[in-house]
């Protein structure tokens, strides 16, 4: 049997606009308890937009959490009963301004398992068109298109330190070495 801790008992402590965090009461496998505060989130989709060129489509986005602008590949979070994938359809269009004829699931992210539940769906999209760009009212972004190894390279460089793009890149990077993508 693996390890394993039992929710005994939970309190909403804050409730915000993205998330949520709770303060819940845990048994832990030695019998003994403990206080876990956990931050809720509706869960998010990020997308790896590849041309035909092996290019890929970055974003440049301010991030007022870590006060820097950060290159990122194109996300957003999931609104209520929508599916990561018509979440990556829109965010795409929304931030690139860019449709793709095929999506290809890679893998779910789990980027904070230290105190947050949150999922990030990580998608690839191919065979790329270009749409309409409509950013959010609040959002201010400019698309990017790379070398998918100049993309790669900069994070071995340190210059992308985006969790979700990091993992995104790389395993697309794989997938494509190995033929799978």
């Amino acid at each position: 049997m693996g390890h394993f801790e039992k929710k005994l008992h939970s309190q909403t402590v804050f409730q915000g606009y993205v998330f949520t965090v709770d303060r819940d009461e845990v048994l832990l496998e030695n019998g003994a308890s403990t206080t876990r505060d956990v931050v809720r989130h509706s869960g998010a989709t990020c997308i790896v937009p590849l041309d035909k060129d092996g290019g890929v489509y970055l974003v440049r986005q301010f991030r007022y959490a870590v006060g820097e602008e950060l290159w990122e590949l194109p996300a957003g979070r999931l609104e209520e009963g929508e599916e990561s994938l018509e979440t990556a359809k829109r965010e795409l269009e929304e931030e690139c301004g860019l449709a793709a004829a095929q999506y290809t699931y890679l893998q779910p992210l789990y980027p904070s398992v230290g105190y947050s539940g949150e999922v990030i769906h990580l998608w690839a999209a191919q065979d790329l068109s270009p749409v309409p760009m409509h950013l959010d009212e609040e959002e201010f972004l400019t698309p990017v298109k790379l070398p998918l190894e100049e993309a790669v390279a900069m994070v071995l460089r340190g210059e992308i330190r985006d969790g979700k793009t990091i993992a995104g890149l790389l395993k697309v990077r794989l997938m494509r070495e190995r033929g799978l993508l």
